[in-house]
């Protein structure tokens, strides 16, 4: 029997369709669209001093937490990788961004009811520095389906946040 082209997602697209998503929502884009400055994970605004870090995936260790000697595993029993994080000086606040993206019936969709657990986690980790910790998702538009109205509000009842197809550069204490 033939096999049919996946195009909707899910199977072996999976991680095609949700890496295109994730590129095409890069914080340091958007920040950089919005006429900040992004050079080696800092931050800036037109001025000399850095105003917080980009960091994604592996960098939020070796860029920030190993720079303040901080070993996550006193904290975690798992290192976490967010899609992005902007550490915001500022405000002292890490604020943790998970993307995902979906076009057909999937597992995706059930990673949405994790936020509190993960937010729990990056909170033990950032309160030792003094930051405050919010968790965002930036959901693709699969995700403003009716069968998701239980699932966003508890999102937002967790204490954590969801936007849809763009990072929310003002929401993040810019």
């Amino acid at each position: 029997m033939p096999r049919n082209i996946n195009i909707v997602g899910g199977g072996s697209q999976t991680n095609s369709n949700g890496l295109k998503f994730e590129q095409s929502t890069l914080l340091d884009d958007v920040l950089r669209e919005k006429d900040y400055i992004v050079k080696d994970c800092y931050v800036y605004s037109g001025e000399n001093k850095p105003i917080g870090m980009s960091v994604h995936k592996k960098k939020l260790y070796s860029e920030f937490l190993e720079k303040h000697n901080l070993d996550y595993r006193q904290f975690n029993s798992k290192g976490w990788e967010p899609d992005d994080c902007y550490i915001s000086f500022k405000n002292k606040t890490a604020y943790i961004i998970e993307k995902k993206f979906q076009k057909s019936h999937g597992s995706v969709d059930e990673k949405l009811a994790t936020c509190h657990f993960k937010l729990l986690e990056y909170q033990k980790l950032f309160s030792a520095l003094a930051y405050k910790t919010t968790y965002i998702f930036v959901l693709s538009d699969w995700f403003k389906r009716p069968e998701y109205r239980d699932v966003l509000a508890y999102i937002n009842l967790m204490g954590c946040f969801y936007f849809f197809n763009e990072i929310p550069v003002d929401f993040l204490g810019l």
